[in-house]
């Protein structure tokens, strides 16, 4: 296959696959705190902003377990059948997700959006499928087109609902139905079957004994894993309460909220363009100041009215789009060797991992101020920008890539 067919294939799956992730960001937090009653916001007469939460941990605990295992699963069974089996099983769970909304019924949620988190994990799958195929500077420009695309994902997403839910609040998740059964004909047509693997383990085994955390067992992957959690925490708090914010404080709904991200997204997206270019200097020291960059946003979000808000948010998308261009492309040319399935899905499971730890914190935090877990998501990733400063120091005494690989196979189960 050719690469730029390859790349296009991969961008569109990763497109259509987080339009469906991205669509009740806009749609629930006018759903539990406008103050109109529904059969949501009411069960078991709990805390309307605590149900909330609650509904926004859940997708992301099935996104943790399909990001885990999805990735080492396609290391086994082959890139194209798990993306065509994920593409076609996240559509299901976004029709449950509608009949759960018909029927005002929590627990159906609850079980849908978990269900549909769990099949979307598979973005480390096109992650690997581009480390795989590409490599040099081919290979970062590809996987910043590629976060370009899942930006853009993020933007259509929040506008599909907007400027959908006047028919329906169904009506977004029916079009994510379509879309992803779209994406699956695009994963047959666009990816070649894959020669049968001459592995005997089962689905099973790879899953209980080649999960992504077990990269954990490697000193470097594990204080990646550490820094990646804290920044990946600033960011989903960010992600997960700044609409919750501009229904609080510039009093937008849904349709506000869908522009407000629009915005964002796009000048994400147009950053991308830029950001895959190749760059000098160390890679995790211009991490670094971008994470400090994001850390500086979310925390003007906090600290300033609502068009210094405003302006954090749309502005949010420059040094997090610099961040994401840098180190999928740092981690898969260093510890490549333990399986490019693996590590990507080592990184998608940290962003999975602090979606479900700020929606928890924030369930509670919440009760109090908004701004308390916007504030805290600002600390974590600024603690993370200054600890990459002494991961590189430690790192530079290493022996290089080589050394990191072979201790990489000594940890392998």
């Amino acid at each position: 296959m050719k690469n730029s067919l390859l790349i296009t294939a991969a961008c569109l799956l990763a497109l259509l696959s987080t339009i469906g992730a991205a669509l009740p960001y806009p749609i629930l937090p006018p759903l539990f705190a406008a103050g109109v009653t529904n059969g949501l916001n009411t069960f078991m007469d709990l805390p309307p902003k605590l149900l909330f939460g609650l509904a926004l941990t859940i997708n992301p605990i099935g996104l943790l377990i399909g990001s885990a295992l999805l990735g080492p699963l396609s290391d086994r069974f082959g890139r194209r059948p798990l993306l065509l089996i994920t593409a076609i099983g996240a559509g299901i769970g976004h029709a449950v997700t509608a009949w759960s909304l018909i029927l005002e019924s929590y627990p159906l949620f609850i079980i849908a959006r978990l269900a549909t988190g769990l099949m979307e994990g598979n973005g480390s799958v096109a992650r690997a499928l581009l480390a795989d195929k590409l490599d040099g500077d081919l290979r970062m420009r590809a996987l910043s087109w590629l976060n370009g695309a899942f930006y853009m994902g993020w933007l259509a997403g929040p506008l599909l609902a907007g400027f959908t839910l006047a028919w329906g609040i169904t009506v977004p998740f029916w079009v994510a139905v379509a879309l992803l059964l779209m994406t699956a004909v695009l994963v047959a047509i666009a990816l070649p079957r894959e020669a049968p693997s001459l592995a005997t383990t089962s689905w099973w085994q790879v899953a209980r004994d080649r999960h992504a955390l077990n990269l954990l067992r490697v000193p470097a992957l594990r204080s990646l894993f550490i820094i990646q959690l804290a920044y990946t925490c600033g960011v989903t708090a960010f992600y997960e309460f700044y609409p919750l914010w501009l229904v609080e404080v510039p009093g937008y709904g849904a349709r506000g909220i869908a522009w407000a991200t629009a915005a964002m997204c796009a000048l994400m997206t147009a950053t991308t363009i830029v950001a895959g270019r190749p760059h000098k200097g160390e890679p995790l020291l211009r991490a670094r100041r971008f994470a400090f960059g994001v850390a500086a946003m979310i925390a003007l979000l906090v600290l300033g009215n609502a068009w210094v808000g405003l302006a954090a948010i749309v502005l949010f998308g420059i040094p997090h789009s610099f961040y994401n261009a840098i180190m999928p492309n740092w981690c898969a040319e260093r510890f490549g060797a333990h399986g490019q399935g693996a590590v990507m899905g080592l990184i998608s499971t940290t962003f999975c991992l602090a979606n479900i730890l700020m929606a928890l914190a924030g369930a509670v935090l919440t009760l109090i101020d908004t701004r308390l877990i916007l504030l805290l998501g600002a600390a974590l990733s600024a603690w993370s920008a200054w600890r990459m400063t002494h991961w590189q120091a430690s790192m530079a005494n290493d022996s290089g890539p080589a050394a990191t690989s072979s201790g990489m196979r000594g940890a392998n189960p």
